[in-house]
């Protein structure tokens, strides 16, 4: 291996000479070539939406989940490597659990995710570990209201309004800007977000299927699937946008 990060990227506990710790990177670039996830926080619930691309025709439909319940009132949804995201997932159950039965109340969004980067954090600080290899945004309906947290393989946790990761995660962002959240139903979000993630789809030919979960009002405060015939409507409407658009594009090349 030839490079700047020859020599310093051995190990997750070696900074390079200009600060950077290139294991971490190296894993935040496994979730950056993943498919898009995207959160969309809005005034009555939180929804996560994943694009998983077909890998093969003889894959089972929804077979390789990337959105898990943590407790009834949290959800996460994981980009990058899916093993990865489901260790992490797995430890957020136990941490919710654990919590629950010292305190005798389900766990608050942001003490779960406090303690979820903490843990992904370990991993980049001994030489033996390796950094997961995945980010997760997890929506959080708890007696502050609905809450959207994302948690990076550094192991920083912010919380959003609406943010996307993976792959096409600049296009994304730069369309839930334009969303009015604050003023959007669970329903409505639903609708946009499969809308982005048709939008920023790769042109590449490839088939991908949508993983849409909410936790809502609607969903009476629980993290829940998207029932089937909404996602449908939802998938109709965006295919319609998107030959919509098409058109408008071809009508106006013939007009130049």
């Amino acid at each position: 291996m030839s490079g700047i990060g020859t020599g310093y990227d051995l190990s997750s506990t070696t900074y390079s000479p200009d600060g950077k710790i290139f294991q971490t990177e190296y894993a935040q670039k496994a979730v950056d070539n993943s498919g898009t996830v995207l959160g969309l926080r809005c005034k009555d619930g939180v929804v996560l939406a994943c694009e998983k691309l077909v890998l093969s025709k003889l894959l089972v439909e929804g077979s390789n989940r990337r959105v898990h319940n943590i407790d009834r009132h949290v959800g996460v949804a994981a980009a990058g490597l899916a093993p990865d995201g489901r260790m992490v997932a797995n430890r957020a159950c136990e941490e919710a659990a654990s919590y629950k039965r010292v305190y005798g109340e389900p766990i608050s969004g942001h003490v779960l995710a406090e303690r979820i980067g903490s843990y992904v954090h370990m991993f980049n600080l001994y030489w033996s570990l390796r950094p997961y290899g995945a980010t997760m945004l997890m929506a959080v309906y708890d007696k502050n209201g609905p809450a959207l947290y994302g948690i990076d393989p550094s192991g920083s946790s912010l919380r959003y309004y609406g943010t996307a990761v993976g792959k096409a995660r600049q296009a994304a962002k730069n369309e839930i800007e334009k969303l009015k959240l604050s003023e959007m139903s669970a329903r409505e979000a639903v609708m946009e977000a499969v809308r982005i993630l048709h939008k920023v789809h790769d042109e590449d030919g490839k088939k991908f299927e949508l993983e849409v979960s909410w936790i809502c009002d609607e969903s009476g405060k629980e993290h829940r699937r998207v029932p089937a015939e909404l996602l449908d409507e939802a998938e109709r409407r965006a295919k319609a946008a998107m030959e919509e658009s098409d058109m408008w594009v071809v009508a106006g090349r013939g007009g130049s």
